[in-house]
């Protein structure tokens, strides 16, 4: 059976999947299809609002995911899944789901309330790995 850790590591990427689609949807709605199968060569024009929103969206994930992807798999080869580690996976990735309609929407203190969420998400995936606890 999978870990709680390992779900959520499955479950991440489906995320950036959906990450990946909302940010190339905003965009080519913006650009153009012809821009989106084109080789995208030279400078693009300004996203607009939701675009970029998007794109910085997708950027921050992909500045956490690698932390998340470690410490799912430090616990998983240590043997120190479930308890607390399990929890923050869990709290990590409920956070990144609500940080995404939130950053959509410009709502800027929710978002930034919720991305410490994650973040602490992630501490207490270390303070599993460190203490067991």
């Amino acid at each position: 059976m999978l870990s709680t850790e390992m779900i959520v590591l499955g479950l991440s990427v489906v995320l950036l999947v959906v990450h990946i689609a909302l940010q190339g949807a905003t965009v080519t709605r913006e650009r153009g299809t012809d821009w989106n199968m084109g080789a995208r060569d030279g400078a693009g024009a300004p996203l607009g609002v939701l675009a970029g929103r998007a794109s910085r969206a997708l950027d921050n994930y992909k500045e956490t995911w690698p932390a998340l992807i470690a410490m799912a798999l430090a616990l998983a080869v240590t043997g120190r899944t479930g308890g607390v580690g399990a929890v923050g996976a869990l709290v990590w990735l409920a956070a990144r789901l609500v940080y995404i309609p939130l950053y959509l929407a410009g709502i800027p203190v929710w978002r930034t309330l919720v991305y410490v969420v994650s973040m602490a998400g992630l501490a207490m995936m270390v303070v599993r790995l460190f203490t067991g606890a």
